[in-house]
């Protein structure tokens, strides 16, 4: 009898692919992890309002529940791919491949908090785009030194008039912004306000006077300080400010939550 010949072996497959099919599947799910990870390590109250948080937690768990099902579709299949089928796939390869990178990244480099080099570049003001402030609470409900720097801002929003405000305590914390616009004693305490996520983000602050330019030197932007000192009415940079004369200035950690909302 005649020997039979052997089967041709299966063709060798290169990564790309091999990978290929995987790739929606890996996308989908890196992003699903990236969700999480930005939960887990309280990275999220630097990129979203905390009111949306819980859209971002819900749709990690579809975005994994989703990796999940596609991952056994592909599994199923186990064929191999033609020319011309690999042909087709290359452009959704290329989206998948995009946004896995993405995800990848986001995973390794964690986001930072804006400082005042973005506070310079915004404009810091002492008025907040979208107040909702209701005047009673701030008369009735909160003595001027337990306000925090927001609260001030606010309470600015209703009663713009700054001699009401002087001899007032102030106890607030905030990073340092030295705007080359005022003078050598001055800096802004600033922080930022978020209505939606950080691509709305804008910066408030109150100026700060100093004793004497070796203090302000003390103290560098990005700086976060807790600043206690009492209300001035001062003119700066043209017009009339709600000014805190500091008795103390306290450098301290930056909050876990660094933004106001």
């Amino acid at each position: 009898m005649p020997a039979r010949r052997p089967a041709n072996p299966a063709p060798k497959l290169s990564p790309l692919k091999l990978i290929a099919p995987w790739l929606d599947t890996l996308a989908i799910a890196a992003w699903g992890l990236l969700f999480f990870k930005l939960w887990f390590t309280q990275e999220l109250f630097l990129l979203i309002h905390p009111n949306y948080m819980w859209l971002t937690i819900v749709a990690g768990v579809i975005l994994l529940i989703f990796a999940g099902f596609e991952g056994v579709r592909v599994a199923k299949r186990r064929r191999y791919f033609s020319t011309a089928s690999h042909t087709t796939i290359l452009l959704p390869s290329l989206g998948s491949s995009l946004l896995l990178v993405v995800a990848i990244l986001g995973l390794l480099i964690s986001p930072r908090a804006f400082a005042s080099d973005m506070a310079l570049q915004r404009g810091v003001n002492e008025t907040l785009r979208d107040t909702r402030s209701n005047p009673e609470s701030f008369r009735a409900n909160r003595k001027p030194e337990d306000r925090t720097l927001i609260e001030w801002v606010r309470t600015l929003n209703v009663y713009p008039e700054p001699d009401a405000y002087n001899g007032q305590a102030a106890d607030v914390i905030g990073f340092v912004v030295h705007p080359e616009s005022m003078p050598a004693n001055y800096f802004v305490v600033t922080r930022f306000v978020i209505t939606c996520c950080a691509a709305d983000a804008y910066p408030v602050g109150l100026p700060v006077r100093v004793e004497s330019t070796v203090d302000r030197a003390n103290f560098k932007p990005d700086q976060w300080v807790q600043v206690e000192g009492q209300m001035i009415t001062e003119e700066l940079e043209g017009q009339r400010q709600l000014v805190i004369a500091s008795n103390k200035i306290t450098p301290v950690d930056r909050p876990k939550k660094p933004y106001d909302y």
